[in-house]
């Protein structure tokens, strides 16, 4: 219905106000709670502006040019699973809605190996005008800053670089998870992350970590961000290492396939959650809601990182120069798999 309501205000159904909602209703054979969602997503997408309780919506006219149909936008992603992601099959929805070319290369940075001569090479032979880039190494955004196409950091190592991004505020939500461990005596404390993530010395996020283990009197080092070979036998090979002489009485965990595997790998050797470790994910995922017991995670609302992408995009296509970056809140949630460390 959104979609049909867009539609009908770039054709100039309507001009400077919307109907109300008993109306518009009425003429499109839908229910008011339609109706309503609809209006409040062309709110989310600046089309329309709420004048308040009682008041018609203004439309934002400005809002309503389309960007040009030649404009090409290629999404880098990460690995091949990211492709599957919700967040980001709602992306390409949504470019491709706003009338967008979206393309997909045919390779990942994980594929290329992260490595600049390769992913300059696939970008050049890739007819794009912007590219969005998952997750990427501090190293090939910096080779993206210097192209002439516009490029945009989703996630990665992007807030030192002059270039448009968006993530979950990771850092904040890192210190929480470490402050509830410690509080439920927990000094044990690893986090594990993919070897793309590890170039270059801890993230910001690791760092927020390992400052907040040292302000309660921890020492941190290579035992609290193990290295590993970045492959199913390297990372189970690890966690066996891992907890074969100093076991670790938590661990975070960066993703939520490696979340599920590092549980099962560790289950099958009578290592179970929380009772002997406390496990907890470093982002959200829709197989958590059958998981018993229920996983501790770091919650964030992939809504406001499509709308700035979104704003970013439509920001290029007018031929502005956009390099903003922003943070999402992020929350930690305790779930079933923390609990106080093992007697």
């Amino acid at each position: 219905m959104a979609a049909r309501l867009r539609r009908d205000l770039r054709e100039g159904r309507w001009s400077h106000s919307m109907p109300g909602i008993s109306w518009l209703a009425d003429d499109l054979g839908v229910s008011r709670k339609t109706v309503q969602l609809a209006l409040e997503q062309l709110e989310s997408e600046g089309i329309l502006e709420n004048q308040g309780r009682g008041r018609s919506r203004r439309i934002v006219a400005s809002a309503l040019r389309r960007p040009p149909t030649a404009l090409r936008i290629a999404i880098l992603d990460y690995d091949p699973p990211s492709r599957l992601e919700p967040y980001m099959i709602d992306l390409q929805h949504r470019l491709k809605e706003s009338g967008y070319r979206v393309i997909d290369p045919p390779k990942t940075l994980t594929e290329l190996g992260m490595n600049v001569g390769r992913v300059s090479r696939m970008v050049r032979q890739t007819e794009a005008d912007a590219w969005i880039v998952g997750s990427a190494g501090k190293s090939v955004l910096e080779w993206f800053v210097g192209q002439e196409a516009s490029a945009f950091a989703l996630f990665g190592r992007r807030r030192s670089l002059p270039i448009a991004g968006v993530g979950p505020d990771h850092e904040q939500a890192g210190r929480e998870v470490v402050r509830r461990l410690i509080e439920l005596g927990h000094r044990r404390i690893v986090t594990l992350v993919r070897a793309s993530q590890r170039v270059g010395g801890p993230s910001l996020v690791e760092r927020a970590k390992f400052a907040e283990m040292e302000r309660h009197g921890l020492s941190t080092g290579a035992y609290n961000l193990p290295e590993w070979e970045d492959n199913a036998d390297g990372f189970h090979r690890m966690l066996d290492e891992l907890f074969r002489i100093t076991p670790p009485t938590a661990l975070i965990i960066d993703e939520p396939f490696l979340f599920h595997a590092a549980k099962e790998h560790l289950a099958q050797r009578g290592i179970l959650a929380p009772r002997n470790v406390s496990l907890i994910c470093s982002d959200p995922d829709p197989t958590f809601v059958w998981c018993r017991p229920t996983v501790a995670h770091i919650r964030w609302d992939h809504g406001p990182v499509i709308r700035r992408i979104l704003r970013w995009a439509s920001n290029i296509a007018e031929g502005k120069a956009d390099r903003r970056q922003t943070l999402t809140p992020a929350e930690f949630v305790e779930g079933g798999t923390v609990g106080p460390v093992p007697g």
